[in-house]
């Protein structure tokens, strides 16, 4: 599967659990909605996936992406100490120049 390298970024720094790097796959004023609701800017990006971290215990993993230009969306497969889990989730990612803008996650 080929992936924009923000995308794989983020993904690959979510394996490692290295906030630095996850976070830095995101320009200044993204926004990432999920479940929590939408957490805006790298400093509220990081907040929210330490403590996603740190409550789920969480692992992703890439099953297929689809893309149509101006979204790629990830079908992963995530692991973790919630309800239902392991379970299929969305990611859907906006990258514009070297950075995501914008991550939807959705059942």
């Amino acid at each position: 599967m080929t992936l924009p390298s923000p995308v794989l970024a983020c993904i690959d720094a979510d394996g490692r659990n290295d906030g630095i790097a996850l976070i830095d796959a995101f320009a200044p004023d993204a926004a990432v909605k999920d479940e929590d609701g939408t957490h805006f800017g790298k400093k509220a990006i990081g907040a929210w996936w330490r403590a996603a971290k740190a409550k789920y215990q969480h692992v992703i993993e890439p099953l297929e992406s689809t893309e149509d230009g101006q979204t790629t969306r990830v079908l992963m497969n995530v692991t973790g100490q919630f309800p239902g889990s392991p379970a299929r989730m969305v990611f859907a990612f906006r990258v514009e120049g070297s950075r995501i803008v914008g991550l939807e996650i959705t059942p």
